[in-house]
């Protein structure tokens, strides 16, 4: 009963606005009598008591870390418990920065689109396939063009057509109201493609640092030639 009522006060006050905190315990707040020890390097030192686990800690100059609480004894690590959360945030960064996020575009034609036109919004579409993006291609319909739900479906078709290389048909035209709507979905992923960008943005800026660099080197090339060519001097008689 006495553990109940510890649960229900803890649920209580996490209603109340604590939280459990998820940071793991270390030095002084490890509150065992022995833990199963593992070295810096990961090498298993076995169970000692809690006091020799911290001299070690303070003689290798590093931070005693619980890395299992439940275990029987809990297990603990020295290491370097800063530079390890560091790490850490820095890992979380990088994937959050490479973690790929489907996006759904949108593009709206005409049924009779003129041919300009057509090209300005099939461009769109390419690049945003090219990013690995999906694509919703909405044709709205207005007045008589309501009865002609086949030159809607035929340009949707000419269009899926156009860009079968970078992408296919997700899903099929459908009628929607006064729209007729198509999903485009992309061969390439979206890693991919992120990974292709930051790859071409890398040349572009590798092309145009040796641009520099060449055209530095041709003028410091120069400055001697032209040196060389410069007449002498002819002394002046008394």
């Amino acid at each position: 009963m006495r553990r109940y009522a510890a649960v229900r006060q803890a649920v209580a006050w996490c209603y109340r606005g604590g939280s459990i905190s998820a940071e793991p315990r270390i030095n002084d707040r490890i509150r065992v009598p022995e833990v199963r020890l593992v070295g810096p390097s990961g090498e298993q030192v076995g169970i000692v008591p809690l006091a020799k686990a911290l001299e070690l800690a303070q003689e290798y100059d590093l931070d005693l870390v619980e890395v299992a609480a439940t275990a029987r004894p809990p297990v603990c690590k020295l290491m370097d418990y800063g530079k390890f959360k560091y790490e850490s945030a820095m890992k979380a960064r990088e994937a959050r920065k490479n973690q790929a996020h489907t996006v759904i575009k949108e593009m709206k034609l005409r049924p009779k689109i003129d041919p300009h036109d057509y090209d300005t919004k099939k461009g769109h579409v390419v690049r945003f396939l090219k990013q690995g993006d999906k694509v919703k291609i909405t044709i709205m319909f207005r007045g008589r063009e309501q009865s002609r739900p086949e030159l809607g479906f035929r340009l949707l078709q000419r269009l899926a057509s156009d860009v079968e290389d970078l992408g296919f048909i997700e899903s099929n035209p459908k009628q929607d109201g006064r729209n007729m709507i198509m999903v485009l979905g992309p061969h390439k992923k979206k890693t991919e493609a992120m990974a292709e960008a930051r790859e071409a943005q890398a040349a572009r800026k590798a092309g145009r640092q040796g641009s520099s660099d060449a055209a530095s080197e041709g003028e410091t090339a120069e400055a001697p030639a032209d040196a060389a060519e410069a007449p002498a001097e002819t002394p002046s008689e008394a």
